[in-house]
């Protein structure tokens, strides 16, 4: 009785084990998945996010096509709307804005979703009514994208600008 005991108990810590280490290796799987969409995702970001916030006045329709190309969903729509809205002034301003990428992080990430920070400097150059001279400005500012995979790879679905705290969704 000892010994049927004894292996029933061995037979179930066995069994313990096995299912322990096959949800500890399902868990480290998910986290190298997650880890390696943040990681694409991040360097699609750094090239797209520059995609989404530049323009020149010359090529102003072709450049909100290229990033209307670059979203997905309600995103899609802003470009849509942007591009009815921007490109009249863009001209009569003649306005070019240049975005560069400053620094850029992971907040959230999973295989299909991920969240970042990106941290934009922008110049604009721009003719003002009554004047010949363009005047530049500087800007500084934060981006918070949400990024979705389409199989084809990232795709912006949200953008927001950030103004004070970044407080995370």
């Amino acid at each position: 009785m000892r010994r049927l005991l004894a292996r029933a108990v061995l037979v179930l810590a066995a069994l313990a084990l096995a299912v322990a280490s096959f949800s500890t290796y399902r868990a480290l799987r998910q986290l190298q998945e997650n880890d390696r969409a943040a990681e694409s995702a991040l360097a699609a970001a750094r090239a797209l996010v520059p995609d989404l916030l530049s323009y020149d006045y010359r090529t102003v329709d072709r450049d909100l096509a290229r990033a209307r190309g670059r979203t997905t969903g309600r995103l899609t729509d802003d470009y849509t709307r942007l591009a009815q809205t921007i490109p009249p002034d863009a001209r009569h301003r003649q306005t070019v804005r240049q975005a560069v990428v400053a620094a850029a992080g992971v907040e959230s990430a999973t295989p299909e979703e991920v969240r970042i920070l990106v941290f934009v400097n922008t110049v604009t150059s721009r003719v003002e009514p009554g004047s010949a001279t363009p005047r530049q400005q500087v800007a500084q500012g934060r981006v918070r994208l949400v990024l979705v995979t389409d199989g084809d790879g990232w795709r912006a679905s949200d953008m927001s600008t950030l103004l004070g705290d970044t407080p995370a969704r």
